[in-house]
């Protein structure tokens, strides 16, 4: 018996997890970076920037060009014990919602990472829930999740498939 089977999915659905993106179901194809799912609004997501740092995409290894016409290096997701740790200012449009989201479904790539305990705190902070899974199945669990319970209480912060360390 499928309880959900007339409800409509929302159009943040993810559809596809891409190597270096993610299909929605509205359609949008975000590539060469994450996708932040917010209040059943999508934004392109790239944590492994450093603040000051300019963007690059996957496809390019997540190299930025400083100026000077020098490549900077490629992105970290990872600390030195092997956790999952970014700068704070990549939650900034998750500080700035209101009302904020009852939990954060982070999908870490292609296998699940723990949460330094300096994010968990951050996130913490914001007053939200984490439930950290590699990235298809916390794309499932958002799909799930936000068909249920509505896009306003369940938001998700997912990096794709295809990210590597160091690149």
């Amino acid at each position: 018996m499928d309880v959900l089977g007339n409800t409509p999915a929302p159009t943040t659905a993810i559809d596809v997890c891409m190597d270096d993106g993610f299909a929605l179901n509205s359609g949008l194809r975000v590539t060469g970076a994450g996708v932040l799912l917010l209040g059943g609004e999508a934004f392109k997501w790239r944590p492994w920037i450093s603040e000051g740092r300019p963007a690059g995409t996957i496809g390019s290894g997540a190299t930025g060009d400083d100026g000077k016409g020098v490549k900077s290096p490629g992105g970290k997701l990872q600390n030195k014990k092997g956790q999952w740790h970014v700068d704070d200012h990549v939650w900034g449009v998750l500080d700035l919602a209101w009302p904020k989201p009852d939990l954060l479904i982070l999908g870490t790539g292609r296998t699940i990472l723990p949460l330094s305990p300096e994010t968990r705190r951050r996130i913490s902070d914001l007053g939200v829930r984490v439930e950290v899974q590699d990235t298809r199945n916390a794309a499932a669990q958002f799909n799930l999740l936000a068909t249920e319970r509505g896009v306003q209480q369940v938001a998700a912060a997912l990096v794709p498939i295809g990210w590597r360390e160091g690149r």
